[in-house]
């Protein structure tokens, strides 16, 4: 798999298919492949005509581990991608993040929005501007010394995904504690650009997508039923609502 370094961190990514270029991130404690080449989303987007590049973000998957909190700012995050597109060449992209991904997406969409030209915020809603999802709970579960002593049902999903994956554990608490900076309500509508808001009915931890549409003006919500954080992302609703909302830009 291909990589480029951005200063003296080396990210990695795939880059597949013609056409308009999308920038797909993923979430935390997932990968490029976990996120969106296992659940074919790379496969789909491919057969509707886009060029696919999506990234392991740093502290994930065979990009590099850094344990230092300071190094995992949504901005710091967000930078990789932008240096991912100078290192291609793509000048304009659109974009789709789930989970952190998404909070990465929208600092992208406020800050670098002459590089995008839509995006996607996938698993993430109120919760970008009030909070939620895994706190120090999950970045002390991944820092202890193995999962029996993990008493916090959340802090042991995500500890024992972490294993499973064969994860960096200390670099992916680092990333937890480093990425847990909120976007403002007043910054949040600010963003002019075509966005859509996908969120499954049953997921607890990203908040309401509805009230986030409200802010954000002209965004449009989709409700992916019957689906919470971590079965929304493969989910056929899902893919048909990112189809048809892409069709439709310019």
């Amino acid at each position: 798999m291909p990589s480029f370094h951005n200063g003296t961190v080396e990210i990695a990514y795939l880059d597949e298919g013609e056409g308009e270029p999308i920038v797909l991130v993923h979430g935390f404690a997932s990968t490029r492949n976990v996120n969106w080449v296992y659940p074919t989303w790379v496969s789909e987007l491919r057969r509707n005509g886009r060029r696919v590049i999506a990234l392991d973000n740093r502290g994930h998957g065979e990009s590099s581990k850094l344990y230092d909190p300071l190094q995992y700012s949504i901005a710091a995050m967000a930078g990789d991608v932008v240096a991912l597109m100078d290192h291609l060449e793509i000048p304009r992209a659109d974009i789709m993040g789930y989970s952190l991904g998404a909070r990465m997406a929208a600092w992208l969409a406020l800050h670098a929005t002459e590089r995008l030209r839509a995006a996607i915020f996938g698993g993430i809603g109120m919760a970008m501007i009030e909070g939620g999802g895994p706190g120090d709970n999950v970045a002390a579960a991944l820092e202890a010394p193995s999962l029996d002593e993990v008493s916090d049902p959340v802090g042991r999903t995500f500890r024992a995904f972490a294993d499973q994956t064969r994860s960096d554990r200390l670099a992916l608490a680092a990333c937890l504690r480093g990425s847990r900076g909120l976007m403002s309500r007043a910054d949040a509508a600010r963003i002019a650009l075509p966005v859509l808001i996908a969120v499954g009915t049953t997921d607890e931890i990203a908040g309401s997508a509805a009230r986030l549409g409200q802010i954000i003006a002209g965004s449009e919500v989709l409700d992916i039923p019957n689906r919470d954080h971590m079965r929304a992302v493969g989910d056929k609703v899902y893919k048909a609502g990112v189809v048809d909302f892409l069709s439709r830009r310019p």
